[in-house]
C-alpha cells in the first residue's frame, strides 16, 4: 500500500427533501486498499457510491478521485473506474460474450475479444460465453456483472454487495477475485458489503457509516485487534479446567465462564495449542468457537450510535 489518494471524500453531503442520506462525509482510499464501506440499511452506502460516480450530485462537500476533483474532470475519472452498483442488467436474449462486446464498444475503449473471453475466464463464466443471460441465475448475473467491470482494465473497482445472490461457493470464489485483483493485478477496491465476515476476510482498511455520518475509520486489523479472537471451548467440566490452567499462561487470556462455555482471548494460531492442551489433559471439549469481530464490532458501533 501507499499514501497516494485515490479516494477523498469532504464534508459530502445529500440532501434528499427532509431527508438528509449523507451528512458531513469524510473518508479517503489509498491505492492498493481493499477498502470495506460498511453500514447498515439506510446509513448512505449507496447513496455515497452514486455520487463517487456522479450518477448524483452532492448537496455538499468535494469528491476527488486520482488527485482531481469529479465535479471538473467527470469524463478522464470514469474511464479509470470499473463498477457495479446494485443489480446488474444485461440484455436477456443475447449471450454473456455479445452483452459484454456490446458494453465495450458503448464504453469507446477497444476491447479485443480474447480481452472479453480473459475477463469471462476470471468470474467463472467462460463455459457459458454462449449461453444466453435469460438463462443465467441472479448469482451469474453478478458475476457478469463483475467482468463489465473489469472490462476495460480499470485501476478503481466499486462493488456495491457483489456477492448477492451467491452460494457459499460462489461467495469464496469471488473474495478471492478480490484478493486476486488486488494483490495480483494491483487494483484499488472499494467494497460497500453487509457481509460483514467476508469484508473482514479481504479488506485492509474499512469505514463504518450509520445514519449518514462516519462512525469509525481505520486498519481493520487495528479497529479488532484482529490477531486476537474470542474463542468459546465448551466444556464438559469447569471446575477441573479452572484448576487445570490456573498455574499456567492460558489464565491469563481467560475471559468467561458460563454453563460449560469457556471464553478465551487467543491468536489464531493458539486455538488448537489450547484445545489440544485440554484434550490432553482429559477435558472434553464438545465445540470450539471463534467469534465473528467485525459482527460483534459493528453492532457495539451502530447500536452506540443510534
Amino acid at each position: 500500500m501507499d499514501n497516494e489518494k485515490v479516494i477523498e471524500v469532504e464534508n459530502l453531503s445529500k440532501q434528499f427533501k427532509e431527508l438528509k442520506a449523507v451528512d458531513n462525509l469524510n473518508f479517503s482510499v489509498y491505492r492498493g486498499d481493499v477498502f470495506g464501506f460498511l453500514g447498515p440499511n439506510g446509513a448512505g452506502k449507496s447513496t455515497t457510491i452514486r455520487m463517487l460516480l456522479s450518477l448524483i450530485s452532492p448537496s455538499e462537500g468535494n469528491i476527488k478521485l486520482f488527485g482531481n476533483s469529479l465535479a471538473n474532470h467527470r469524463k478522464d475519472i470514469l474511464k479509470r473506474i470499473g463498477a457495479i452498483v446494485e443489480k446488474p442488467d444485461f440484455y436477456g436474449y443475447l449471450s454473456a460474450y455479445k452483452n459484454l462486446e456490446i458494453l465495450a464498444k458503448i464504453s469507446g475503449a477497444e476491447i479485443s475479444s480474447k480481452k472479453i473471453m480473459e475477463v469471462l475466464e476470471l468470474v467463472g463464466l467462460d463455459k457459458r460465453y454462449k449461453s444466453k443471460v435469460k438463462t443465467f441465475s441472479h448469482g451469474m448475473k453478478q458475476r457478469l456483472g463483475l467482468a463489465q467491470a473489469l472490462l476495460h482494465n480499470p485501476e478503481l473497482i466499486i462493488l456495491d454487495e457483489p456477492t448477492t445472490g451467491l452460494d457459499p461457493q460462489g461467495m469464496k470464489e469471488i473474495r478471492d477475485l478480490i484478493l486476486y485483483l488486488s494483490k495480483e493485478e494491483k487494483k484499488t477496491i472499494f467494497l460497500s458489503s453487509h457481509i460483514l465476515y467476508e469484508v473482514e476476510l479481504v479488506a485492509n482498511r474499512m469505514i463504518i457509516i450509520n445514519k449518514g455520518s462516519a462512525r469509525v475509520e481505520g486498519k481493520v486489523e487495528e479497529l479488532l485487534n484482529a490477531n486476537k479472537l474470542k474463542v468459546t471451548f465448551e466444556i464438559d467440566d469447569w471446575e477441573k479446567t479452572k484448576t487445570l490452567i490456573s498455574n499456567t499462561a492460558w489464565i491469563d487470556k481467560f475471559e468467561s465462564n458460563i454453563n460449560g462455555k469457556v471464553v478465551f482471548l487467543l491468536k489464531p494460531e493458539e486455538i488448537h495449542v489450547l484445545n489440544k492442551y485440554l484434550v490432553d489433559n482429559n477435558i472434553a471439549v464438545s465445540a470450539v468457537i471463534p467469534t465473528r469481530s467485525l459482527e460483534e464490532y459493528f453492532l457495539n458501533i451502530t447500536q452506540k450510535a443510534s
